[in-house]
């Protein structure tokens, strides 16, 4: 996707009401990211610096609930060489939402483990559970999303899981757009790892 489309997209959302990290979100870019493409298309003297980033699109394999399902079982797969490793249990996957969702369904099954599903703050509300699904409390719990850029929204849930007496075991993503391998202290890991390269 050109910046051009990238920025109507950014502002088409906007106009939509979204706030910029719900735009973030949306569109698998980091927040500096939408706030210069948001600048960019407010003005058309504008010169600001576009940050480092990585766009990611993984709809090739979101079309598909087979490919989803072999991606989860891959994911499903380095979950128990993690917890081989670090020798943690866990009874539960937390899928974050949207996009998390499908991909912690399908772990969970594989798994053999409860399903739960943590929707992280919005402008105006803050983050909670859907209570129609497993809930948290007393449950080692894997959290599944798709992509991380700035580790805000899963850091977000990690609190959220401690706060209702949940214990974060680890965080299992499709694509990490960070250097971390850890995010508040809880082991991270990608499928894939995508980062700027910088001079």
């Amino acid at each position: 996707m050109s910046i051009e489309k990238m920025a109507k997209k950014a502002n088409e959302l906007r106009e939509k009401g979204h706030a910029n990290r719900e735009i973030s979100q949306e569109m698998h870019l980091s927040e500096a990211t939408v706030e210069w493409l948001l600048a960019r298309e407010a003005s058309k003297d504008f010169t600001g610096q576009l940050p480092p980033d990585v766009k990611v699109g993984w709809r090739t394999i979101g079309v598909s609930g087979s490919r989803i399902s072999s991606i989860a079982e891959i994911m499903a797969d380095v979950i128990l060489e993690e917890q081989e490793k670090r020798e943690f249990d866990f009874d539960m996957i937390a899928g974050v939402t949207n996009n998390g969702v499908p991909l912690a369904t399908i772990i969970s099954d594989v798994l053999g483990v409860d399903f739960g599903m943590i929707r992280p703050s919005r402008e105006g509300t803050e983050t909670n559970f859907a209570s129609n699904y497993a809930g948290l409390k007393d449950k080692n719990i894997i959290i599944v999303d798709d992509v991380i850029s700035t580790g805000s929204t899963t850091k977000e849930a990690i609190n959220f899981v401690k706060e209702s007496g949940g214990i974060p075991q680890l965080v299992m993503v499709l694509i990490n757009k960070k250097a971390d391998d850890d995010l508040a202290g809880i082991p991270l890991r990608a499928l894939i790892r995508a980062r700027p390269v910088r001079n």
